[in-house]
């Protein structure tokens, strides 16, 4: 199971990730709410995996990304989007997140990605 570390400006998605991956047995290691937050919290934790939104306020999801991967070349990161934000997605997969998932999220989505991800990095 994978440490997982949750970040997203919204409580709500926030809080339904961290119940579909507590409940599957992955241990939900930080949340953060912006990408200053979660560079700052990247560095202390040191999580096998990012769930990383895309749109967030201080500091967006394709920085956060940029300056984790500075920190940490290895970081296993998926990112989070809204509908119709392709032109983003294809720009942090082009920067290195290893996955993508769609809001509204389906529980099975969330873990096949999270499988892959940590799959792929054995």
């Amino acid at each position: 199971m994978a440490k997982v570390m949750i970040v997203d400006d919204s409580l709500l998605v926030r809080m339904n990730l961290k119940k579909i991956l507590s409940e599957s047995g992955h241990e939900i290691v930080a949340e953060a709410t912006n990408g200053e937050e979660a560079c700052e919290k990247y560095c202390v934790c040191r999580p096998d995996v990012v769930t990383l939104d895309i749109t967030m306020p201080k500091m967006d999801g394709i920085q956060a990304l940029s300056n984790i991967y500075q920190m940490d070349s290895n970081a296993n990161i998926i990112m989070i989007s809204a509908l119709g934000q392709e032109m983003k997605i294809l720009e942090a997969l082009d920067k290195g997140a290893k996955h993508y998932i769609v809001k509204p999220f389906k529980n099975e989505d969330v873990l096949e990605k999270i499988d892959a991800v940590m799959d792929a990095s054995i």
